[in-house]
């Protein structure tokens, strides 16, 4: 998965260019997509700053094996992130799990 095509999943979803983080809480890895969006006149991104961002995240999601299940979670919510709510995807890492997860 390239960046771009974060993107056109984020965009075809919600209708806007939401940013998008990896978290890890409690020895878990979430994706998180965030309230914020590029279109906002306060988003603390440049379009080329927020595309190599998804990049940097897409390139993760791809070594990690997790790019299906981005896909699966955001065609079957009925969520949308709004202010103060993310949407919080759990990545399931298998085995490799230890290999990402650095304390």
């Amino acid at each position: 998965m390239t960046g771009q095509e974060l993107h056109g999943l984020l965009f075809s979803k919600w209708g806007r260019s939401y940013d998008i983080q990896l978290r890890k809480v409690k020895g878990r890895v979430f994706c998180q997509v965030m309230w914020k969006y590029l279109e906002q006149a306060s988003f603390p991104l440049s379009q080329t700053e927020y595309f190599e961002h998804l990049d940097t995240v897409a390139s993760y999601l791809t070594a990690w094996g997790s790019t299906q299940q981005i896909i699966a979670y955001l065609e079957q919510t009925r969520d949308r992130p709004r202010l103060g709510k993310v949407i919080s995807i759990p990545l399931d890492l298998g085995e490799r799990a230890s290999e990402w997860i650095l304390e």
